[in-house]
C-alpha cells in the first residue's frame, strides 16, 4: 500500500539525516556537496544508482525484526609495513586467501607485501604519517549464509566503490557472525583519496542490504533510533579493549569507562545533569514512533488484509519499546544502584549514640 504524500515523513524516521560541519571542518569541499546536492551527493540515475525502495517495505523488516547489517571501518593502515601487517593477519598468516577488486586470489606473504608496497606511497619521509589503506568489516548475525555474505560485500564495493580504488575481500567463519574484511586502497585512480565519512558508511549498509535482500536474505541498514535503541557503537579500539578486561587478560578499565562511571555518579548525587543528547535522544524517538502510528492508522484503513496485519506489527513495536535507553542512561541506573546500596549498609549500621545491639558477639581477644 503507497503512503502517497505520507511517505516522505515515513521515510524521514526510517532514515538519517546529515549535518555536515561547515565550521572548522578539513573538508569544506566535501560539506558543500553535500549542502548542495553536487558532487557525489547528485541526483543519481537509475543506472548507477539504487532506488531507495518501498517505505512499506521497510516499515515492515523494520517492525519484523529484520537483521541489520554491520558495516565498520576498524582501521586506517599507514605505510607498508603496517598494511603488510594488516593483511596478514586477516589472511590468517596464509590460511585464508585474499581475493582482489577482479576475483584473483593472493595466497602467499610475498604477494601480500607486493599490494603492501604499490599501495603505499613512494615517499620515505611519508611512509609513517600517510594512510596507505582504510580497513573495513561488514558482518551479519549467526546463521547466515557466509558465501553469500561474501558475495553481497562484493557486489555492495563494486556500486559504491568502483574501479577507482584497489581493494581486497576476506572472508572470515571463526566467529559466530560470519563477516568480510574490506581493505580498500586510500588513493585512487583519479588521485582522490578514500576516506568513508558517516553518510558514507550508511550508503555501504544499505548497498549490502540490498544486495543480501537480492539473494533471499532478509536485511535492513536503518539508524538506531528508528528500532528504538538509544546506545551507540564503540570503537573497534575499545570495543578490543573491553573485551580484553571481560577475558580477564587486563584489570585496568578504560579511560572511556572510568569517565562516564563518575559523570554518572555525579548525575546520581544530585551534582550534574545527563548531557543535552539524551533528551534529543528521547524526543527524536518520541517523534519516530508519532510517525510510526500515523503509518499504522493509514494501514488499518486499507482493505488489504496484509496491511492490517502490518498495523498490529507496528503498535506492537510501538508498545514494546516505550522508551530509549542511551549509554548514559544504562551508566545513571548502575550508579543510582549503587548509591543507594550505600545508603542502605549507612541506614542499617548503627550509629555510637546507639551502642551495641543487644546479641552482637564480643570483638575476639588480641594475641599477646
Amino acid at each position: 500500500m503507497p503512503f502517497g504524500d505520507r511517505e516522505d515523513e515515513l521515510w524521514e524516521a526510517m532514515k538519517p539525516s546529515f549535518k555536515p560541519r561547515l565550521v572548522s571542518d578539513p573538508n569544506l569541499k566535501y560539506a558543500r556537496h553535500l549542502v548542495n546536492g553536487t558532487g557525489p551527493f547528485a541526483a543519481r540515475t537509475p543506472a548507477t544508482s539504487h532506488v531507495r525502495g518501498d517505505a512499506r517495505a521497510t516499515l515492515a523488516r523494520v517492525v519484523r525484526r529484520a537483521p541489520e547489517v554491520l558495516v565498520k571501518v576498524t582501521g586506517r593502515k599507514k605505510g607498508a609495513k603496517h598494511l603488510a601487517a594488516h593483511l596478514d593477519y586477516i589472511g590468517r598468516h596464509g590460511d585464508i586467501p585474499l581475493e582482489t577488486r577482479d576475483g584473483e586470489q593472493i595466497a602467499t606473504k610475498e604477494d601480500a607485501q607486493r599490494i603492501a608496497d604499490e599501495w603505499s606511497d613512494p615517499l620515505y619521509w611519508r611512509q609513517g604519517t600517510t594512510v596507505s589503506a582504510v580497513a573495513m568489516v561488514f558482518s551479519m548475525p549467526a546463521g547466515t549464509d557466509p558465501e553469500t555474505v561474501k558475495q553481497a560485500v562484493r557486489e555492495a564495493a563494486e556500486r559504491m566503490i568502483g574501479d577507482n580504488h584497489d581493494y581486497l575481500m576476506a572472508l572470515h567463519t571463526d566467529t559466530p557472525r560470519p563477516h568480510v574484511h574490506l581493505t580498500v586502497q586510500a588513493e585512487g585512480v583519479d588521485r582522490k583519496r578514500f576516506d568513508p565519512r558517516r553518510e558514507d558508511l550508511f550508503r555501504l549498509r544499505e548497498a549490502f542490504a540490498e544486495a543480501l535482500r537480492s539473494r533471499g536474505i532478509e536485511a535492513e541498514a536503518t539508524p538506531r533510533y528508528t528500532r528504538g535503541q538509544g546506545r551507540a557503537g564503540t570503537s573497534m579500539a575499545l570495543t578490543q579493549l573491553r573485551a580484553r578486561i571481560r577475558s580477564g587478560a587486563s584489570r585496568q578499565p578504560t579511560e572511556a569507562d572510568l569517565r562516564q562511571a563518575r559523570e554518572a555518579m555525579q548525575i546520581a548525587l544530585g551534582k550534574a545533569e545527563q548531557p543535552a543528547f539524551v533528551s534529543k535522544t528521547r524526543a527524536r524517538w518520541q517523534d519516530t514512533k508519532r510517525r510510526y502510528e500515523v503509518a499504522a492508522e493509514r494501514l488499518d484503513r486499507s482493505a488489504d488484509r496484509e496491511d492490517r496485519r502490518l498495523a498490529r506489527d507496528v503498535r506492537q513495536f510501538i508498545q514494546e519499546r516505550g522508551s530509549i535507553e542511551t549509554v548514559p542512561d544504562r551508566m545513571l541506573r548502575e550508579a543510582e544502584t549503587r548509591v543507594r546500596e550505600a545508603q542502605e549498609r549507612t541506614r542499617d549500621r548503627p550509629s555510637p549514640e546507639q551502642g551495641v545491639p543487644r546479641g552482637t558477639p564480643p570483638p575476639p581477644s588480641r594475641r599477646r
